[in-house]
């Protein structure tokens, strides 16, 4: 539940904290909070109270929404540059605003304060439009769901699969990409740094092109259609055409990318799941878990973190790609340049469900069965030719259960899968090793996963040679608790 009012940022009404305030207001303006509102100051000196959403229940006292208030202000744009009027949302609460661990632990002034980052929103004004619409504010409270709830952090260049209008219309508007927004400048808080990520809305085939390709590119090339976002990535929701429907000449620049420097996307969350079929499923020595007493089976911290460093390190354009090594001195699941102490999302809230990681020893499978969704499998083909040919790797991380599965090409070091021994699990992770002319093989049998509705599931695809079978199932079979 949220509630539209004016901000309580200082005005002509309420004296600024400061060391002569009033206890009273200094107690409404905690640091974090003030120094934010000092950089919407910079920018909109003339709007020092400008429409707010806010949370009702904060999440600190048990609400669900996690960002405190999203301020809206009126952004006059910039004609000349191609820039129109636009309403400009900022978020408060994915950052530490209040520095007394009620949320954010305080972890010092050098890092990022708490998750590091704010979001905006940049949505162009209709004619006549007087107030800013409030679903982009609902908008960024599900994202910043997402971040809470899974700790995974968005930085420049990520996208976010909606599948679904932003606004509940009609609109071809239905995912994002972030970048960097254009007028915000990092903030020194007293709590750590804070940045300003921006949401830019975007078509499906968009979308698809920054899967394939990389999210940079694609803001690079919105940025030249104005009234696809212009410079400053304006979402327009009214806009009905791509930016490939506007200047064909934009899709040979993302077939000229994907061909040179293949996909940036080193991970998705997928609807997935692995068999070991070199041995009968009710063996209690499955490889995909552990037994202790009656706990399923459970991805550990350590082999969490691995995986969650694997897809941050894999946006980043490496010239030798490597998978992190699992680090004994980090503890609880955290990395050094992580906030710490936060539990890990995949950890039950019971001690006794974590599988300590000294007890899960590598295994190597002689024959595994991969299965996906229809989604996650018309991934696969990204995954190989984006990614694998080009001496990467890519990690599909179950949404429905504990379980994850790597594909590694003979240039990624640091991983447990090798080519003596190509199906290897830790746990519930799986690595494939795939060679250069097995990608190639794989590449031709899949073909028809890139136009996936002119096929009837479910679909099966094997390599008997290899002992590799992958099946693309109904997204029912992955609701049941087998997986």
């Amino acid at each position: 539940m949220a509630e539209l009012r004016p901000s309580g940022a200082p005005g002509p009404t309420a004296p600024a904290p400061g060391p002569t305030a009033p206890p009273a207001f200094a107690s409404l303006f905690p640091p974090g909070l003030h120094a934010i509102y000092g950089e919407c100051r910079r920018l909109y000196p003339d709007q020092p109270n400008p429409l707010q959403v806010t949370a009702i229940v904060k999440y600190w006292l048990g609400g669900p929404d996690p960002l405190d208030y999203v301020s809206m202000y009126r952004n006059v744009g910039s004609p000349s540059a191609n820039i129109p009027e636009h309403w400009h949302y900022i978020s408060f609460g994915l950052s530490d605003l209040y520095g007394d661990n009620r949320v954010h632990e305080f972890t010092g002034t050098d890092g990022p304060s708490g998750f590091g980052f704010e979001l905006t929103f940049r949505l162009k004004r209709e004619t006549g439009e007087s107030a800013p619409p409030t679903w982009p504010a609902e908008l960024m409270q599900g994202l910043a769901r997402y971040v809470f709830q899974s700790e995974n952090t968005f930085c420049s260049g990520d996208h976010v699969s909606w599948h679904s209008p932003l606004d509940n219309s009609e609109s071809r508007i239905q995912h994002m990409l972030l970048t960097e927004d254009p007028q915000m400048q990092p903030v020194q808080t007293p709590f750590g740094v804070v940045t300003f990520l921006q949401i830019v809305g975007v078509c499906t085939e968009e979308l698809h092109s920054a899967q394939q390709w990389n999210g940079q590119g694609i803001l690079e090339l919105l940025r030249t259609v104005p009234i696809a976002g212009g410079p400053w990535l304006i979402t327009d929701m009214r806009r009905g055409e791509t930016i490939f429907e506007i200047d064909p000449h934009l899709q040979e620049r993302v077939d000229k990318g994907i061909e040179t420097d293949g996909s940036n996307l080193s991970g998705v969350s997928a609807k997935c799941a692995w068999d070991d079929l070199s041995r009968p499923p009710e063996d209690d020595e499955d490889s995909r878990s552990i037994c202790i007493g009656t706990q399923p089976r459970r991805l550990s911290g350590k082999d969490t973190e691995q995986i969650r460093e694997t897809l941050r390190r894999g946006l980043e354009i490496n010239s030798k790609p490597v998978l992190p090594p699992i680090n004994p001195q980090r503890q609880n699941g955290l990395a050094h340049d992580r906030a710490p102490s936060r539990k890990d999302s995949l950890e039950s809230d019971s001690s006794t469900a974590i599988i300590p990681h000294e007890l899960i020893r590598t295994r190597q499978l002689e024959s595994v069965h991969l299965k996906f969704n229809q989604e996650s499998g018309a991934l696969i083909p990204l995954c190989l030719r984006g990614r694998l040919l080009h001496g990467r790797h890519f990690t599909y991380k179950s949404i429905t259960g504990d379980m994850a599965i790597t594909f590694v090409s003979t240039g990624v070091e640091g991983a447990f899968a090798t080519e003596e021994h190509p199906y290897a699990a830790h746990g519930p992770w799986l690595q494939i090793l795939l060679t250069e002319e097995f990608v190639e093989k794989m590449l031709e049998d899949l073909e028809d996963l890139t136009s996936p509705e002119e096929f009837k599931l479910p679909k099966e695809y094997s390599w008997p040679e290899k002992k590799l079978k992958v099946s693309i199932l109904p997204d029912v079979v992955f609701d049941s608790p087998l997986h």
